[in-house]
C-alpha cells in the first residue's frame, strides 16, 4: 500500500484526471457523447461557481458580469 499512497500523494492530478476520464467515458458510453458532454459542461460550469464563492466573489457580480446589461 505503501508505493500506491506514495502515487497519490505525488500526482493527485493525475489520479484526478483519470477518474475524470473513466467518469465521462462511462457516460459517453451509456448515454451518448453530446449527454456527456452537456454532463461535462454543467460540471465545469458548477465548479468555476462554486470556486468563485469559495473566494468570496459576490454572486450578483459574478452573473452580471456575464449575463448582465453591457449598455
Amino acid at each position: 500500500m505503501g508505493i500506491f499512497q506514495e502515487f497519490v500523494e505525488k500526482n493527485p492530478g493525475k489520479i484526478i484526471g483519470i477518474l475524470l476520464g473513466l467518469i465521462f467515458g462511462y457516460l459517453a458510453i451509456k448515454y451518448g457523447l453530446l449527454k456527456a458532454l452537456f454532463v461535462a459542461i454543467c460540471v465545469c460550469a458548477g465548479f468555476y461557481i462554486g470556486k468563485r464563492l469559495d473566494e468570496n466573489m459576490d454572486f450578483k457580480l459574478l452573473f452580471n458580469k456575464y449575463f448582465g446589461d453591457d449598455k
